[in-house]
């Protein structure tokens, strides 16, 4: 019986080394006993004369195992180490096991990795920070209770995000602490440790109170996102159930308000959400973007106009539906009899996507990852215009308002309602006219892109 002790319930280096050479001297798994220091964490073997395990003997397993390892090494289950291996001995025997989604051994890691997953993501979504004096100024602190072992793992999140920020994460099983330049680790820690409350969080509920929408609260899906566990760390969940209790009256006067005085606290909240879109990090494609572009027109517009994404003289402008299928766009709503001044236009992803060929940059097409990152800023602009009808330009809009993936051929040309109101109508994008080599079909095609919006325009009564 072999014991190897790793240094860290997430030791993945530990583990990989170890299970190497092992999987090379063809030990098998049940001979094996896995433990993070003194403690055993593999409960259901029993452990004979300790052996240190040496590294050695490499070879090669595909990427997708090494992800799925360093997903499950983070996890609480006693048996992951274990678990690992035995998977590990399989592919050497059989390297297309990582294929066989039925195998119960290959569905029982992938769900402990995306519970693993999920506690990332709690971590990084629910997290708060307060402010508390010290020596050298201000530090803020927060208290996060995990399920599984990913503070170390989620660390480099926290110093990218908050690289300017003296601040300390306190969890029961390791506490880290940045101070600007460095990272350093500490003892695991107690609620009592951490802050009750700054002026930072009066300013984050007042916020959090001004655009809390009572119309989009689903308790159910709220609760599976966002457990009660972590609200005791949120102060602006103190809100949440006055906020719930007053949603009917609350919403009708938001829209009595805004029906009385277009312009008036609609456009406040419409510069309010275009301002903290200025600074959106949802996804990758920020980072290379000029910047975002968000949408523009009446806040009270009858008709919305969702294109796909900016081109490259949007991405520079700032603005949507600049460039040359911009000037597509504005010849077909003219010849559609539809005045653009009175129309919202956007776009379902925010950020230019391009690949750079020389000093040209090529548009490149968002992916579904992309798509649904960007779907939280649609989905707020539409709360706010409320449109009767909107128009998705193409078929990353139309999956963007839908949520599913669309058939242009087989939805065009016919209302399709949306579940937070008005309908959707579903065309081709203007850069589809731009492509088209033959000048009659591009002629052809123009003809029925302006029916298209005519058809639209006239389901507005």
């Amino acid at each position: 019986m072999r014991v190897v002790t790793l240094a860290e319930t997430d030791d993945f280096d530990g583990w990989r080394d170890a299970a190497r050479a092992l999987a090379a001297s063809d030990t098998p798994p049940d001979d094996i006993v896995w433990q993070v220091g003194a403690a055993a964490t593999d409960l259901f073997a029993t452990a004979a004369t300790p052996a240190a395990a040496t590294a050695g003997g490499g070879f090669s397993v595909p990427r997708s195992f090494v992800d799925l390892a360093r997903s499950v090494v983070l996890a609480a289950d006693p048996e992951r180490f274990a678990l690992l291996y035995r998977l590990l001995v399989r592919l050497r025997r059989t390297p297309g096991a990582m294929e066989d989604k039925a195998d119960p051994l290959l569905r029982r890691l992938e769900t402990i990795a995306k519970n693993v997953r999920r506690d990332i993501h709690k971590m990084r979504a629910f997290l708060r920070f307060r402010e508390m004096p010290d020596g050298d100024g201000s530090r803020y602190v927060a208290w996060f209770e995990p399920e599984h072992h990913i503070v170390r793992a989620n660390a480099a999140f926290f110093v990218n995000r908050f690289a300017s920020m003296r601040w300390s994460i306190l969890t029961p099983e390791v506490s880290l602490h940045w101070d600007g330049a460095a990272l350093t680790q500490g003892p695991g820690a107690t609620r009592a440790d951490a802050p009750e409350g700054d002026p930072v969080e009066e300013v984050w509920k007042t916020y959090y109170a001004s655009i809390f929408n009572p119309a989009r609260v689903k308790i159910g899906a709220m609760l599976k996102e966002m457990p009660r566990k972590y609200w005791k760390n949120m102060p602006e969940t103190a809100l949440v159930g006055e906020l719930i209790a007053g949603a009917q009256a609350r919403e009708s006067g938001m829209i009595e308000q805004a029906r009385a005085a277009p312009g008036g606290n609609s456009e406040a909240a419409w510069t309010a959400l275009r301002d903290e879109a200025m600074a959106c990090t949802r996804c990758p494609l920020y980072k290379p973007a000029t910047q975002t572009v968000f949408g523009e027109g009446p806040v009270d517009a009858a008709m919305m106009f969702v294109g796909e994404q900016p081109g490259d003289q949007e991405d520079l402008a700032g603005k949507p539906f600049v460039g040359p299928a911009g000037q597509v766009f504005d010849r077909a709503v003219a010849a559609a009899d539809i005045d653009r001044s009175r129309v919202y236009v956007t776009n379902a992803v925010k950020h230019f996507k391009f690949e750079q060929r020389g000093k040209r940059r090529i548009h490149a097409k968002p992916g579904a990852g992309e798509i649904e990152a960007c779907r939280w800023w649609i989905e707020q602009e539409r709360l706010l215009v409320r449109p009767q009808v909107t128009v998705a330009l193409g078929a990353t809009a139309a999956r963007s308002l839908l949520g599913r993936v669309v058939t242009i051929g087989r939805e065009r040309g016919r209302a399709i309602p949306l579940t937070e109101g008005g309908e959707a109508w579903i065309t081709v994008h203007p850069s589809y006219l731009l492509r088209l080599p033959d000048p009659a079909q591009k002629e052809d095609e123009f003809a029925r892109f302006v029916e298209d919006l005519k058809a639209a325009k006239a389901a507005l009564g």
